[in-house]
């Protein structure tokens, strides 16, 4: 059964339809909300409230093709409100911890923390391009903009992290 009619299905208050759904996308809503939220918890919680969000929310998906669109995009801004709740100065160090535990190397802490001194938006647009290989025409699909807007958000985004790097690298 294709996904659109799932998503109509689901649109229509059947609950298995919209489990098939959400149990696709489960892996990609936990890389998306790892990469905004820095610890295995929350993300996990990330997508309990995203899914509950979205199940309560579905019948005002208006175009059943956007479904994939529509709960990264509720994935994404419940990540953000998160982090805005959080301030992440505590989790912060954690994440650190974590990261050098897991993957021994210096240069991805560099980046990481790079990125994250970003303005949200850039943040956005680097983490999906590089972290979870989203195609420029995708991030320009959840980000909700022209594809050429994006390859601009991205440029200026790219070339603020190498200016960063290059301080802190002091070459």
């Amino acid at each position: 059964m294709s996904n659109e009619v799932l998503v109509i299905r689901a649109i229509k208050g059947d609950e298995h339809a919209f489990y098939s759904l959400v149990s696709e996308q489960k892996e990609q809503l936990y890389r998306i909300a790892y990469s905004y939220l820095k610890n295995q918890g929350d993300a996990l919680e990330a997508i309990q409230e995203v899914t509950y969000r979205a199940y309560k929310a579905i019948g005002k998906l208006k175009e059943p093709k956007y479904f994939h669109t529509w709960l990264i995009r509720i994935m994404m801004n419940y990540c953000r409100d998160e982090l805005r709740k959080q301030k992440r100065y505590s989790s912060q160090a954690d994440y650190v911890l974590e990261l050098a535990i897991h993957e021994d190397s210096y240069e991805r802490l560099e980046i990481e923390e790079a990125v994250d001194a970003l303005d949200e938006r850039s943040q956005q647009v680097i983490k999906m391009k590089y972290f979870l290989d989203y195609k420029i025409k995708d991030i320009a699909e959840v980000m909700e903009c022209p594809e050429g807007t994006v390859k601009t958000w991205l440029h200026k985004a790219l070339q603020s992290l190498r200016n960063q790097l290059q301080v802190k690298g002091g070459s």
